[in-house]
């Protein structure tokens, strides 16, 4: 795919721990364009913060890349030095964390940890610039620019996620990576955020991951939407597509749980738990909890293919439609 700026090729990322290998991403594959947006989705332990972790080459052992390919443009991430990979982060591809307290610095002021960030990849900058630079940046994401004196502890939440939404794209990236950007804040601070994010994807012409669970704002925000269960990409497609007609069990059954405005009904979860993946179950690891389930789901892992265009799926119970 030509036009691709990220193809991710068979990844795989396993946890060795003493009680045996987790399998946390088991051969996932996707590709996305320059200005799109997909959506990786999923609950708890399904491999969608690992994979992102990944990307960014920040995981930490006993975790580590067992194989695939990470190819941004014509670079595969997943052979470069650490050094090498340093430099790329933040200049070719970055990320917006889960906890944006955890991720600033507390005993500095917003405006030395933006310049960190700039000197850290040799663009050193005369003071007057740097503050220009810096005020610019935080004007983007609506943030005045006394906000570049402040410690984090004096900004609200979505405040802070909005530095780090500024900080992501001070390079100016090609690549944005949101880990579940908005789970602390309230819905409408998470409102504002998001659209924060996306006017900074468009004046960059970023494409952006987001990472999360939220299947109302996946919904709201990306193009496309991948559908993660045990570690495997189980569905992926455009998200209209995906919303108006799954044809995964588990994408199904993820979107019956969602609430309506169209009328009252009684909320469907999905019985029982996630496997363990470190001893998953034998053949598609969702056929303990299928309602669709036959006997061949037990035994053998379906392969993920194009049903139809651009609409990938992962289940024996669905025939490729031409």
């Amino acid at each position: 795919m030509s036009d691709a700026i990220l193809q991710v090729k068979d990844l795989r990322v396993y946890y060795h721990t003493g009680s045996g290998c987790v399998r946390a991403v088991e051969g996932v594959s996707f590709n996305l364009t320059k200005g799109k947006r997909l959506g990786l989705v999923g609950e708890s332990g399904s491999g969608k913060s690992t994979t992102a972790l990944a990307l960014m080459r920040l995981l930490n052992p006993p975790g580590r890349i067992e194989g695939g390919q990470i190819l941004l443009g014509a670079v595969d991430l997943t052979k470069l030095s650490d050094e090498e990979m340093r430099q790329v982060r933040f200049s070719q591809v970055s990320m917006i964390p889960q906890g944006a307290m955890n991720s600033l610095n507390p005993v500095m002021r917003i405006r030395e940890q933006f310049v960190d960030t700039m000197e850290a990849h040799d663009q050193r900058l005369a003071k007057k610039e740097a503050d220009a630079k810096v005020h610019d940046l935080l004007g983007q994401v609506g943030l005045r620019r006394e906000v570049a004196r402040m410690y984090p502890h004096e900004l609200s939440g979505g405040m802070k996620q909005r530095v780090c939404v500024a900080l992501s794209i001070t390079l100016r990236p090609k690549l944005i990576i949101a880990d579940e950007p908005t789970s602390a804040l309230d819905v409408v601070v998470q409102r504002q955020v998001m659209e924060t994010l996306g006017q900074v994807q468009a004046v960059l012409g970023a494409a952006v991951i987001l990472v999360g669970h939220d299947m109302g704002l996946m919904a709201q925000f990306v193009d496309r939407l991948g559908v993660m269960y045990a570690g495997r990409m189980v569905e992926v497609g455009p998200v209209e597509d995906i919303f108006r007609e799954p044809l995964h069990p588990y994408s199904q059954m993820l979107i019956e749980s969602l609430p309506s405005l169209e009328g009252k009904h009684q909320f469907k979860g999905i019985p029982g738990v996630s496997p363990s993946l470190l001893n998953p179950p034998p053949g598609c690891a969702f056929h303990p909890r299928c309602r669709m389930a036959v006997a061949r789901c037990s035994s053998e892992m379906p392969p993920l293919q194009e049903i139809q265009p651009g609409h990938w799926t992962s289940c024996h119970l669905v025939e490729v439609r031409t």
